[in-house]
């Protein structure tokens, strides 16, 4: 999964559930979310591109919303006036990545 984190590129984002399915692992959201918050650091992980599946910020407002939405704002990602991200436009086409050896 940290392969998968790091490879998402700049200006665009993944929910936690299509990371764990690329992975091999499509019920395993929450680890994606606990390896976020214990590795990112450690990896340099682009910890602010993983969303969740209706394409909001799973931080709240006060515990990191507000960095997260700036980090993808910096990287032209824009969230509309409810705080959701196209998917459509802004999901990361993880397929051609996992085409690559």
């Amino acid at each position: 999964m940290v392969r998968i984190i790091k490879s998402i590129p700049p200006g665009k984002v993944i929910t936690y559930g299509r990371t764990a399915a690329a992975a091999g692992n499509p019920l395993g959201a929450r680890q994606v979310s606990r390896i976020l918050h214990s590795m990112s650091r450690k990896h340099d992980l682009p910890w602010h591109r993983v969303i969740n599946a209706r394409g909001k910020i799973s931080l709240p407002q006060g515990g990191g919303y507000e960095i997260q939405k700036a980090l993808l704002e910096r990287e032209g990602i824009s969230l509309s006036d409810g705080g959701v991200i196209d998917l459509e436009k802004d999901g990361w086409n993880i397929g051609s990545f996992l085409d690559v050896p």
